[in-house]
């Protein structure tokens, strides 16, 4: 089984937010879904076959506390010592998670594994549930000239993408899944 989760936000007031670029993935790539709302996991899901795909309701802060108990759910964290989560544990082939990245270029995708948050609270707080770094993270870019010069981070993550913005970000998609098949 592999996870793949988009961070976000819920409501439409981010629905198109920047913050919200995992969620936008997830909805390009799987034009059909019908997401369903899972109250035990704190997440919208969408399974397939061999994929349970999942955006957290938590709000982007509290991400960790959904993704920990899908994780758990499924027994797919394993634990040393009775209830003690061996820490560090490599979860690369299992948990894919999806975010905005304010340090990368808009219009680039970067895959990585087994780093640190750079200081998106998102990851920071599934880090924390999970006591790993070790999974796998597509990062998508979403800094821009504007950025650098007129908003604070915390105020420019929460804006809309423009129409433009939006449509180059389902080309962006298409053209990675085409690369790095996750369907």
């Amino acid at each position: 089984m592999k996870i793949i989760v988009a961070l976000g936000n819920p409501g439409n007031k981010y629905e198109k937010s920047r913050h919200n670029a995992g969620w936008f993935f997830l909805d390009n790539l799987l034009k059909n879904a019908t997401w369903q709302e899972e109250k035990k996991f704190k997440a919208l899901i969408y399974k397939d076959a061999n994929t349970f795909y999942v955006k957290p309701l938590t709000y982007m802060n509290l991400s960790g506390e959904s993704v920990r108990k899908i994780l758990d759910f499924y027994g797919l964290i394993p634990k040393r010592l009775g209830l003690f989560t061996k820490k560090e544990q490599d979860l690369s082939e299992i948990l894919t998670v999806v975010h905005d990245d304010l340090d990368l270029d808009f219009g680039k995708i970067k895959v990585i594994k087994n780093s640190r948050s750079a200081g998106h609270h998102g990851i920071d707080s599934i880090i924390k549930h999970l006591k790993t770094k070790n999974f796998t993270r597509i990062k998508i870019g979403i800094k821009n000239e504007f950025l650098k010069k007129h908003i604070p981070p915390e105020k420019f993550v929460l804006q809309n993408f423009s129409q433009q913005e939006q449509e180059m970000l389902k080309d962006l998609f298409s053209k990675f899944q085409t690369k790095n098949p996750l369907i």
